[in-house]
């Protein structure tokens, strides 16, 4: 019997850790792909630190929507991080084994996050849909309270919603077999070792999907449908685009996210090859995050002249230490 294992004289053998496998095909490159992933890891944090010192210092950005873009590079931070140190060891090492305990608290920062980011995002869109749907109440619908409000919602939503499903996942029994294939401990790697009847954390997975998931993106598509709409009927060009440029980067953020969220979660898990699980669980997990800063950065005239300035002060900074 090898380690980890606690034997119950009787009832099933139940295991006290797993393994997580990461990139088990892939060994022979770990090295390769322990370097891009870091360096994705390392831009994706200076990145949002850069964005949230940017909106916290510079006075002229203290409007509503630097206020979510805030939050959401504070919340892509946790996001990010509670995944991505863990996949950076087990690349180092093969078969690196995370505790019972370890393990569902990653799932449950990692689900917390994803439908924390889901509600944020729809947030955003609404105030995208105020500010070009109905400009002229803007400043009175999106006062600071209301904003604060808004923020606080999205958190506090996230943080409760993957709690019955979590206590649901690891009350399961996990007989013998503990080698997760996959880089974190996801919902549904984890499901398939459970050696007792899942429909119930099945349904339950289902019904917090839709609630904490699809319910914020039909609010994000239904504020898109409005906006656009909107934008249509703008008769100048120039007006178009300007108004089009006020919401293009958070809807191709919500396009990038949306899109390879629902492939993962939204298929059977019969249906799902396991390679191809991983690759799309590292397009929302690794390299959206990276490409998000890059969109709200490159995409933004304000927040690209006072990231260029911050870089510069630090630089500095760094020189003269």
């Amino acid at each position: 019997m090898g380690p980890g294992v606690i034997t119950e004289e009787e009832n099933m053998t139940q295991i006290s850790e797993f393994i997580l496998l990461d990139f088990g095909d892939l060994y022979g490159l770990r090295y390769l792909l322990f370097g891009a992933f870091l360096t994705i890891y390392v831009v994706t944090l200076v990145g949002n630190i850069v964005i949230l010192t940017v909106v916290l210092t510079d006075h002229s950005l203290h409007t509503p929507m630097y206020f979510f873009l805030g939050h959401f590079s504070f919340l892509e931070i946790g996001y990010t991080t509670t995944i991505e140190p863990t996949m950076l060891r087990t690349l180092l090492s093969a078969h690196v084994p995370i505790s019972f305990s370890d393990c569902a608290c990653q799932f449950y920062f990692f689900a917390a996050l994803v439908a924390t980011e889901c509600f944020l995002l729809a947030v955003m869109s609404y105030d995208r849909f105020i500010a070009i749907c109905n400009p002229l109440y803007y400043s009175s619908i999106m006062d600071h309270w209301s904003c604060l409000q808004l923020a606080g919602a999205s958190w506090v939503a996230g943080f409760l919603a993957p709690i019955l499903l979590m206590v649901l996942i690891f009350r399961l029994t996990f007989c013998a077999a503990n080698e997760i294939d996959h880089f974190f401990c996801d919902l549904k790697p984890i499901m398939k070792l459970a050696c007792t009847d899942t429909q119930v954390a099945e349904m339950t997975s289902f019904k917090c999907t839709s609630l904490f998931a699809l319910s914020p993106f039909l609010l994000t598509l239904a504020s898109y449908t409005h906006i656009i709409s909107t934008i249509l009927k703008i008769p100048s060009i120039t007006g178009k685009h300007r108004a089009f440029s006020a919401c293009s980067s958070h809807l191709t953020v919500v396009s990038l996210y949306y899109g390879t969220l629902g492939i993962v979660y939204g298929c059977p898990s019969g249906h799902q090859n396991e390679d191809l699980l991983k690759l799309l669980s590292l397009l929302y997990t690794v390299l959206t995050p990276a490409l998000n800063r890059i969109i709200y950065t490159l995409r933004n005239r304000d927040v690209k002249v006072q990231s260029i300035l911050v870089c510069i002060v630090w630089h500095h900074l760094c020189n003269r230490g």
